[in-house]
């Protein structure tokens, strides 16, 4: 045999051996919030599904709008996003349905999870868009040793003798809501121009009483931990709780009188999913027991397939729900934290 003809065989031998996922290595894009996708899992992940899994984190909802929509679902594949915000990535077509058959995990989940015809938000016309993942209560967060008695209403924010001891969240649609429900406004989600007014004048005394408005929970940890911070809004609910306790802080955790707004966080995927099968396969990982024992170990955030009294454990909780107009709350919250005064509203 010749040395070229040799050559060519051993070519030919080492490309029929090779496998063909070892030739073609996919990359799933995965758009989160912090901790829902730790490293050590992802890796995992990668390794069974011969994939590399890229992460990108988002602080809010209003981040999280903006990196779907700029890119019209192509920058991403697969993210979290709450049952409230759900609508209007469906509505945009910026997410599409699921083949369940894909995701038999589904199967171990609670009853009030699995059942997805009963979950508002995440079906259409008979397709399911999200699968549930996470949740909590976003109640308030007190400092022991300077609150002595637990407050019984959101309206311990706002306490003069706290001011500049309070942390709330830098959010405009739970932030509009969660005021709205301090107010007595029996809806919360859809508020009429008159109620604008009053949320938005009462969100300007909060900005006034607040050291700062907060985006991670790190950051609100850090802030809690840092500035002798007596009362916190805790939008990320039992994960701001477990790493302040982690953390050695004194703090108790409680759902105000007038009830604790909550959010369901599920998975959904993108129109610009370059590979549906493996979007729909993290999926179903995500809810194997281990990946979920570490999100409620790690986190303090509950799962899906486990009960957690600690995350639902209130008649008071009340789920969040599609805003009137997503836009005005955005645009009235840039101006409220700009400085605008109430009487501009």
């Amino acid at each position: 045999m010749s040395a070229t003809r040799y050559l060519l065989a051993v070519l030919l031998l080492a490309l029929g051996s090779a496998s063909p996922l070892a030739c073609a290595r996919e990359t799933l894009r995965v758009l989160a919030w912090p901790g829902y996708a730790d490293r050590d899992l992802v890796k995992q992940f990668e390794d069974r599904y011969n994939a590399t899994v890229e992460v990108t984190f988002v602080s809010s909802d209003e981040i999280l709008w903006e990196k779907v929509k700029s890119g019209q679902g192509a920058d991403f594949d697969v993210f979290a996003v709450n049952t409230a915000e759900l609508t209007r990535y469906i509505d945009q077509g910026l997410s599409i349905p699921l083949d369940l058959s894909h995701i038999p995990n589904t199967r171990h989940q609670l009853p009030r999870f699995s059942n997805l015809q009963s979950i508002p938000g995440i079906t259409r016309e008979g397709r399911v868009y999200a699968i549930p993942y996470t949740y909590s209560a976003m109640g308030l967060i007190y400092d022991r040793k300077q609150v002595k008695k637990p407050p019984t209403s959101m309206a311990a924010m706002w306490d003069p003798r706290l001011k500049g001891r309070v942390l709330a969240y830098d959010g405009s649609s739970q932030n509009f809501s969660m005021v709205a429900l301090s107010l007595g406004i029996k809806t919360p989600f859809q508020l009429k121009e008159k109620d604008f007014r009053r949320v938005a004048k009462r969100l300007v005394a909060l900005r006034a009483n607040v050291l700062t408005f907060y985006t991670l929970p790190e950051e609100s940890i850090a802030l809690f931990r840092d500035n002798s911070i007596a009362l916190m809004f805790a939008n990320y609910g039992t994960q701001q709780v477990d790493q302040l306790r982690k953390a050695g802080a004194d703090i108790g955790y409680v759902i105000p009188q007038e009830g604790a707004l909550a959010w369901l966080d599920c998975w959904t995927i993108t129109r610009g999913v370059r590979n549906k099968r493996l979007a729909e396969d993290w999926i179903n990982y995500t809810l194997e027991k281990p990946f979920s024992d570490a999100l409620t170990q790690r986190q303090g955030l509950a799962n899906t397939i486990e009960p957690s009294p600690s995350a639902d454990k209130s008649d008071k909780i009340i789920w969040l729900e599609p805003v009137e107009d997503f836009k005005m709350r955005a645009e009235l919250w840039t101006r409220i934290l700009s400085g605008d005064r109430a009487g501009k509203f």
